[in-house]
């Protein structure tokens, strides 16, 4: 079967690729720019984006499954828009005939999460939790300073590898019987402390840990390029996280029968990046 995967070149639909190439499905990939996507051999690039419906339409002739994300035109270091046209997705998307689709839940459900609701197809909302791929943001940290500085040092995380995310969505989009909301996380609860343990030990060094005020942290975000809206959400899932976020889940081993991948092996995958 053919399964098309929007967002493919980001964290989560680069996985999503691979783990439909590995359990064999043919793969189309959309993109804005597909002459610099990257995929894989033997991976189908087209160009296109969610928000122009004409582009979505031509990809979908002969998809009989989609991986949908629901931010896609970029708009600088708040992150992206919502894909606002819910409903002319999921028209095109059952026009084509479509019979399986995820969609990537970005933050707060929006007007695709709405749409795939009553949609005639089997729908399956992922929803992860922090990605193991956000350390990435202290890798020129610990390379050239062997620290890292953070507020709210205390914060626990039970983030999940984004593999993971990737070999649950290609299995809700090759096997019925996974539709719904499924919530997304690592086999683990990690403090701060933990996860710069684990890259320690990749890398071979201990890394220091820097507790930052608030003030401290907002005046570095802002020197960053974020806006208030982004700030605001930081210190919330930062100061106040919600516990989902800290609550182990069942999924991947239930959907993938297997256990899900610990941030110790997500640091050894990626300590060439830490200095290691």
């Amino acid at each position: 079967m053919t399964v098309l995967v929007t967002g493919a070149t980001g964290t989560v639909g680069t996985e999503v690729v691979r783990a439909l190439r590995e359990r064999g499905a043919a793969v189309r990939a959309m993109s804005r720019t597909p002459e610099s996507a990257g995929m894989p051999a033997g991976v189908e690039v087209v160009r296109g984006d969610l928000t122009d419906l004409a582009s979505l339409r031509a990809a979908l002739d002969g998809v009989e499954a989609a991986h949908l994300i629901t931010f896609d035109a970029p708009r600088g270091a708040g992150g992206g828009e919502a894909v606002a046209d819910g409903t002319g997705v999921v028209a095109a998307l059952t026009d084509a005939g479509v019979r399986r689709v995820t969609v990537l839940q970005n933050g707060y459900p929006g007007p695709v999460e709405e749409a795939v609701a009553d949609a005639p197809f089997e729908a399956t909302v992922l929803m992860p939790v922090e990605f193991m791929a956000n350390a990435l943001d202290w890798a020129d940290a610990v390379r050239e300073h062997g620290r890292v500085d953070e507020p709210y040092v205390d914060r626990l995380s039970a983030m999940v590898h984004e593999a993971d995310i990737g070999d649950v969505a290609a299995v809700a989009l090759l096997e019925d019987g996974h539709g719904g909301p499924l919530v997304i996380t690592g086999p683990e609860v990690l403090t701060l402390r933990d996860k710069l343990d684990a890259i320690g030990e990749a890398v071979g060094r201990r890394v220091d840990l820097v507790a930052l005020s608030e003030d401290e942290a907002i005046e570095r975000w802002r020197a960053e390029g974020l806006d208030d809206e982004a700030i605001g959400f930081r210190q919330w899932i930062y100061g106040d996280p919600p516990e989902v976020g800290y609550t182990v889940a069942t999924t991947v081993p239930d959907v993938t029968g297997r256990p899900g991948r610990t941030f110790a092996q997500w640091a050894r995958e990626h300590a060439a990046a830490f200095g290691g």
